[in-house]
């Protein structure tokens, strides 16, 4: 056989699906990632870039179509990053969801006899998103990335936005046309305009703000006469305030330029008040369905005081306040804090506090203040739990513990810790809040074992001695996020290398040669790209 090389072209057969939304096949005893397949085909499949342990490719022909297929219905599929499952029906694309959670779950956490029913899947699979969040770059290009790679491709109409935010869209493209407003450069970190926001609700009404690299822009009055004039339902103008040399998108600090700097919308039968950075689900209608589905799995009582992590602008905090005694909500963001404040009063629940600071610090807080509830909500970002919030959580011995995730990968990993501490996961259901993109919601029930259960938990002592730097994920952590994500495998001693690159300062054992004679082998340029992308993930960096 020859050499396996870029551009080469193998018969291969779709397996599975990656958590990326891409086909899996195998060639030469590798794992070949196939953008664009789907299982049981056979496809011809170009490669497109060649690891040492794993493939990547996309299909040049499909031999053997599955009955899932269908024609990709925007222009822009194949180009923009925004949609990883357009060529294949709705029905395909939740199986492959189902995959995904149900492996997760039993391979990273380690759940035996899993009943996972099929994904809730949603009633719309287009014009569902509530947010939108276009990158610009010179051109003026305003759409999204280019599928791995920081390239914007133009794109006047998103399928899955709504028609509102393609007329702002194209009226902030008129604008800077007109004008000759540069856009933002990443490799020079010359230029102004970074990113378009706009949010809408389900009303219509829009929230439309601008993210930019200075305290200022030209001709701010002809923007905002552009804007309404696209866009009737527009509310506000916001200017968002972001001179980061980071991929960092909201701003530092906003500034009105017109109407109201807020949006409010209706979710659960309450009423919530939305500013730029607030967090808020992109597809109210399947947050609905997940809100209910953890309300459900929490069991509360009028007797019991719940907490929830992570609680953002008090959504999830004010559905569990219909059924609970108290509730507590904790989150680090202040100006979210004060819509949580504000959210409450609007609607009438007294039986439900917020407090401003990171899950750890809030939960060690409360249980100093004898605080002690009988059921905690989690809702992270991405990264999952820091190891120390699990320690947290599990200390204050609630009765259940509910998980809702947008990371099946991460989620996997913190079932599994808190296995550790007697949590054992009873219930799941995996919910579809992003029609076409390969994300997932996931809400599981983790309840606590009886006390007298015997329970082995095996340490790694070597993992104990951490850095501040290290506790955001350890070393096997990362190797599970590289392999689950890329295919490949990464020894301690890449993730050390790739680690001191960023500063993050390492053990000795980790980076030093056991003689100084000795020579470390390099990490080579795939692994060390995924392993930024675990640092990236996890928060490191």
């Amino acid at each position: 056989m020859a050499k396996l090389a870029e551009q080469q072209i193998h018969r291969l057969t779709i397996e599975g699906y990656a958590s990326d939304g891409s086909g899996v096949a195998r060639l030469e005893g590798m794992v070949v990632f196939v953008q664009g397949g789907i299982r049981g085909e056979m496809c011809d499949v170009r490669l497109t870039h060649v690891g040492r342990t794993a493939l990547w490719g996309r299909v040049h022909e499909v031999l053997t179509p599955s009955s899932a297929r269908v024609v990709p219905d925007c222009p822009h599929y194949g180009r923009c990053g925004g949609c990883q499952f357009r060529h294949m029906d709705y029905a395909q694309e939740l199986e492959a969801k189902h995959t995904r959670v149900y492996d997760a779950l039993t391979r990273l956490g380690g759940v035996e006899h899993l009943e996972l029913p099929p994904v809730l899947g949603s009633p719309k699979v287009d014009r569902y998103r509530n947010k939108a969040q276009f990158p610009v770059s010179r051109g003026p290009r305003i759409g999204f990335y280019q599928n791995r790679t920081h390239r914007v491709v133009d794109v006047p109409d998103c399928l899955l936005q709504s028609q509102a935010a393609g007329r702002l869209r194209q009226a902030v493209k008129e604008w800077m046309t007109a004008w000759s407003v540069p856009a933002y450069d990443e490799k020079s970190r010359l230029g102004l305009v970074r990113h378009l926001y706009v949010r809408t609700n389900r009303r219509g009404e829009s929230l439309c703000c601008l993210l930019v690299n200075g305290r200022g822009i030209p001709r701010e009055h002809e923007l905002v006469a552009a804007l309404r004039s696209a866009e009737p339902g527009l509310t506000g103008v916001v200017l968002g305030i972001n001179q980061s040399h980071s991929n960092v998108i909201l701003g530092e600090s906003y500034r009105t330029l017109w109407g109201q700097d807020f949006l409010s919308d209706r979710l659960c039968g309450s009423s919530f008040q939305l500013s730029v950075p607030s967090f808020y689900q992109v597809n109210p209608d399947q947050a609905e369905v997940l809100y209910n589905k953890a309300l459900e799995f929490a069991q509360l009582t009028r007797e019991d005081t719940a907490l929830d992590l992570y609680c953002g602008i008090g959504t999830i905090s004010l559905v569990l306040a219909r059924q609970a005694g108290m509730v507590w909500g904790a989150e680090v963001v202040p100006q979210a804090v004060d819509d949580a404040v504000e959210n409450a009063r609007r609607n009438g629940v007294t039986n439900a506090r917020f407090l401003c600071g990171d899950a750890g610090e809030a939960a060690r807080r409360l249980d100093s203040q004898g605080v002690r509830p009988g059921v905690i909500c989690v809702d992270p970002p991405r990264k999952g739990l820091a190891e120390e919030v699990v320690d947290i959580v599990a200390s204050m011995a609630p009765r259940r513990v509910v998980y809702v995730s947008c990371d099946p990968g991460t989620l996997g990993r913190d079932v599994k810790r808190f296995a550790g501490h007697g949590y054992v996961l009873t219930q799941a259901a995996a919910v579809d809040l992003f029609p076409r993109a390969a994300h997932v919601e996931t809400v599981v029930l983790l309840s606590k074992l009886n006390t007298k259960q015997h329970i082995e938990v095996e340490l790694n002592l070597d993992e104990l001695d951490l850095t501040a730097s290290e506790s955001k994920a350890t070393y096997e952590e990362i190797r599970e996020y590289v392999l689950e994500h890329t295919g490949l495998k990464v020894s301690h001693l890449y993730i050390a290398q790739v680690k001191q690159k960023y500063g993050i300062i390492e053990r000795e054992n980790y980076n030093k040669p056991k003689s100084e004679n000795s020579r470390q082998p390099k990490c080579p340029p795939e692994k060390e790209a995924a392993i930024t992308e675990a640092l990236k993930h996890f928060g490191m960096i």
